[in-house]
C-alpha cells in the first residue's frame, strides 16, 4: 500500500494528512498559524515561524498514523489564495507573509477603477481586482516599502513558499497564479504588459515559472527530511489553490456540478471549458484539470464569522460544553434549531473579515430588540452567511444550468441544522462530502497523479470521493426565505452611502 501527504496551508491553520490509495484518511495533524495584525486591515505571518508550523503538521502526521514513512509515495499541497509571500536572495523571506484577509491595499484597487485599469486588465484576465490579490499588495509594497522588493528574489503563494522549503527548487504554479490577475488567461502565461498596466513591470522577473498542479516541481531535500521525516527524494506535486483543492475532493469534475465551500471564505464555483466574459462573475482562473476554466464567486464573508461570534459572545458555553463531554458547535446548532426563522427578524451582515458588497464594508446586526438575545443572534449569523453565499450563487446561475444538487465543504457542512438553511434558502438539494481534510486531500490527489498511482483526476475522483448525505429542501420554507434574503439586500442597500465613513 502505498500513502499520499496533502500538507494544506489556510487562514489560521497548517494541516498534513496522509490518506490511502482510496481516498482513506489515515491521520490528520493541525497545528495554529499565529496571525500579525500591526494595523487595522493588516494580517500578516511569520514565515520561518509559518515553515516550522509546517513540519510541525509533517512530523506529527506521520508519527500519527504508525506507517512506514518510505511507503510514502509523494506529497503536494493546498493553500489559501491571494496574499502575498515574498523570498529575498538570500533564501530568506524578504516581508512577513500577507494573509488573504488583508485589506490595506484598497486605495491601489479603488485607484485602478477610477482610472480604467480595471478593463485593460479584463481583456487579459478575465476578473475583477481585489485588494488582497499579489498584484494590489506589490503596487502598496513599492509605494510604500520599495525596498522590500528591492531585495525579493521570488513571489510566492503561500503553498509554492512551502514547496521551496521543502525542495529547493521555486516555481508558480497556474491555478493559484491564474485567480490572482498574474496570468494572461488567453496566453497562459505571465504577462510583462500585465504587470505594466499595474505599474510593477520591475516585477516580471521575480515570478518563477508555471507549472500545473500534477507536475513533480522537485524532491525533499535532505534537510528538509531530517525536520518533516518525510523520506528524501520523495516526489512533490506543484500542488494548487485550496478552492482548486476543496473542489476536486468535492469531485468536481464536469461542467453540470457546482460546489459550495463555507469555510473562512465564502466558496462558490463550477468549471466549464471557457471563462465568463461576460462580466457578471469576479473571477475567472485555471482549474487543476487542465483544459478547464474554474468559475468563482468568492468572498471573505463565511464561517469565520461564527468564529468570532463564539470567539468572543459564548466563553460560559464553550466552558459548559467541555465540562459536559460536547462540543460548542452542539450548543450552537441546538440553539439555531430551536428557533424558526420566521420568529427571528434580525439581519446579520457577515463583512467581519471583509465584503463583497463594499470593500470598505463591516459586520454589522440590524433589526435588534430587547426582546431577541444570543440564539436569535447566532440564527442571524448563521443566515446571513447563507445569504452571501446565495449572492454568489445567483450570479454564477446566470452562466450555467440550474444544478441538481450542489456540493458543499467547509466547516458549515458539519451542521445539519446549517446545511438545511443552505437547502432551504436555495431551494436546491445539498451533497455533504465525507468529513476529511479536503484540501489536503485535493493536494494529495495531485501527489497521486504525479506518482502514477490515479490515471487522472477524474479516476482520482471516482476512487476517493464519498457523498455522506444529500439534505433536500423543505418547499414550505421556500417563500420564508425569499422575504429574509430581500430584506438582507435591503440592509446593504441602505448602508451604502456610510460605509465611506468607516475608513481606516
Amino acid at each position: 500500500m502505498k500513502y499520499l501527504m496533502g500538507i494544506d496551508n489556510g487562514g489560521t491553520f497548517s494541516k498534513a494528512a496522509l490518506f490511502d490509495e482510496a481516498g482513506n484518511q489515515i491521520s490528520v495533524a493541525s497545528v495554529p498559524t499565529r496571525t500579525i495584525t500591526p494595523k487595522p486591515g493588516y494580517t500578516e505571518r511569520d514565515m520561518d515561524e509559518l515553515w516550522e508550523v509546517n513540519v510541525q503538521a509533517c512530523r506529527q502526521a506521520i508519527t500519527k498514523s504508525g506507517i512506514n514513512p518510505n511507503e510514502i509515495a509523494g506529497v503536494s499541497f493546498s493553500g489559501h489564495g491571494k496574499g502575498l509571500y515574498l523570498v529575498g536572495e538570500d533564501g530568506k523571506p524578504s516581508y512577513n507573509g500577507i494573509i488573504s484577509t488583508d485589506t490595506r491595499a484598497w486605495s491601489q484597487v479603488e485607484r485602478w477603477y477610477k482610472d480604467g485599469t480595471n478593463k485593460a486588465v479584463y481583456e487579459k484576465t478575465y476578473q475583477e481586482i481585489l485588494a488582497v490579490q499579489p498584484v494590489a499588495l506589490l503596487a502598496w509594497l513599492k509605494e510604500n516599502k520599495p525596498e522590500v522588493l528591492e531585495k525579493t528574489k521570488y513571489i510566492f503563494a503561500v503553498k509554492d513558499y512551502i514547496r521551496y522549503m521543502l525542495t529547493g527548487e521555486a516555481y508558480s504554479e497556474y491555478t493559484d497564479c491564474s485567480g490572482s490577475n498574474m496570468v494572461n488567461l488567453t496566453t497562459k502565461q505571465h504577462d510583462r504588459e500585465l504587470m505594466r498596466l499595474f505599474g510593477i513591470e520591475e516585477c516580471y522577473d521575480k515570478l518563477p515559472p508555471l507549472r500545473y498542479s500534477a507536475d513533480i516541481c522537485g524532491y525533499v531535500t535532505k534537510e528538509a527530511s531530517e525536520k518533516t521525516l518525510l523520506p528524501e527524494g520523495t516526489p512533490v506535486a506543484a500542488g494548487m489553490f485550496d478552492v482548486n483543492a476543496c473542489g476536486i475532493a468535492s469531485g468536481l469534475c464536469d461542467e453540470n456540478q457546482m460546489c459550495m465551500i463555507a469555510g473562512t471564505w465564502s466558496i462558490n464555483e463550477f468549471i466549464r471549458k471557457d471563462p465568463v466574459t461576460n462580466g457578471t462573475v469576479d473571477l475567472n482562473s485555471f482549474f487543476c484539470i487542465p483544459d478547464y476554466y474554474l468559475v468563482e464567486e468568492s468572498s471573505p464573508t463565511s464561517a469565520g464569522n461564527m468564529e468570532w461570534f463564539i470567539r468572543n459572545l459564548m466563553n460560559d458555553e464553550k466552558e459548559e460544553a467541555r465540562a459536559a463531554g460536547k462540543s460548542v458547535y452542539d450548543i450552537t446548532n441546538e440553539w439555531v434549531g430551536s428557533i424558526e426563522p420566521q420568529d427571528c427578524n434580525v439581519i446579520f451582515l457577515p463583512f467581519l473579515n471583509g465584503s463583497n458588497e463594499d470593500p470598505l464594508a463591516k459586520g454589522t446586526f440590524v433589526g435588534l430588540t430587547a426582546f431577541h438575545n444570543k440564539k436569535h443572534m447566532l440564527l442571524a449569523v448563521y443566515e446571513g452567511i447563507v445569504f452571501s453565499h446565495i449572492t454568489h450563487i445567483k450570479k454564477l446561475l446566470k452562466n450555467c444550468d440550474t444544478p441538481k444538487s450542489i456540493r458543499l465543504s467547509g466547516g458549515a457542512a458539519n451542521s445539519d441544522v446549517w446545511v438545511q438553511i443552505f437547502a432551504d434558502a436555495l431551494q436546491i438539494p445539498i451533497d455533504v462530502i465525507e468529513d476529511k481534510e479536503l484540501g489536503a486531500q485535493g493536494a494529495a490527489m495531485a501527489a497521486g497523479i504525479a506518482t502514477g498511482i490515479y490515471k487522472d483526476y477524474q479516476d482520482a475522483v471516482a476512487r476517493t470521493v464519498k457523498i455522506t448525505k444529500t439534505i433536500q429542501p423543505r418547499p414550505d420554507y421556500r417563500e420564508i426565505y425569499e422575504k429574509k434574503y430581500d430584506t438582507y439586500r435591503a440592509v446593504i442597500d441602505g448602508l451604502s452611502s456610510a460605509w465611506d465613513r468607516f475608513k481606516n
